[in-house]
């Protein structure tokens, strides 16, 4: 685990160190690298252009490419998107928090301060993630520690040697983690479509809705 970046933080050994310079390195305009209840994502203020220009080149992406927002609970949610289906509405609650990301159409105050349209939405089953979205009380990105068309990296000691020239941070956990992507689904149409299939199975999710 050489490395010249200093900010290599166990979350286990050190929870409270961990959250406390994540909040503030969100709040600072700065990115960072945290496990999730899936693989491990980069991370920062989806609001702050500079954050989110700087993901997109060090990922090598498409800037027209939208990140997923993590946030702590489906209220929260509620506050960017417009939800009128009460179907959809009573599933978020059932798969909430998990690992299943779900694009929703955005409110129009959303929509002018993104100019997007949707957004992917997750709540995440994982206790790092919550205690940071329940301190910065708003959007986290979310996006897997890999460069563009390329296999996300799962592995603490491999996200270390390959990104630590790169973020400000890396908070890691020695931990077993996912090796699965989040499950994303599409609601915002009449009936929800697959747009790529994770660690809970499509089938699983209709389940719900009936």
């Amino acid at each position: 685990m050489q490395s010249n970046l200093k900010n290599i933080l166990d979350i286990d050994e050190q929870p409270e160190r961990s959250i406390d310079l994540a909040v503030n390195l969100y709040q600072s305009g700065n990115i960072f690298i945290y496990p999730t209840d899936t693989i491990y994502g980069i991370g920062g203020n989806p609001f702050d252009e500079n954050v989110v220009n700087r993901i997109t080149e060090i990922k090598g992406r498409d800037k027209k490419k939208q990140y997923i927002w993590l946030l702590s609970d489906l209220d929260s949610v509620l506050n960017y998107v417009e939800l009128d289906s009460e179907r959809y509405y009573d599933l978020l609650q059932k798969i909430w928090p998990g690992p299943v990301s779900v694009i929703l159409n955005l409110n129009e105050r959303t929509k002018q301060i993104t100019k997007f349209e949707t957004i992917a939405f997750r709540v995440p089953d994982n206790d790092f993630c919550q205690r940071l979205l329940g301190e910065i009380k708003q959007p986290l990105i979310s996006t897997s520690a890999n460069l563009s068309n390329r296999k996300s990296l799962v592995d603490d000691k491999d996200i270390i040697e390959n990104f630590s020239d790169f973020v400000d941070a890396i908070f890691f956990t020695t931990e077993t983690t996912s090796k699965l992507s989040s499950t994303i689904i599409d609601l915002t149409t009449e009936e929800p479509k697959l747009i790529r299939e994770g660690s809970i199975k499509f089938i699983e999710l209709l389940e719900n809705l009936k």
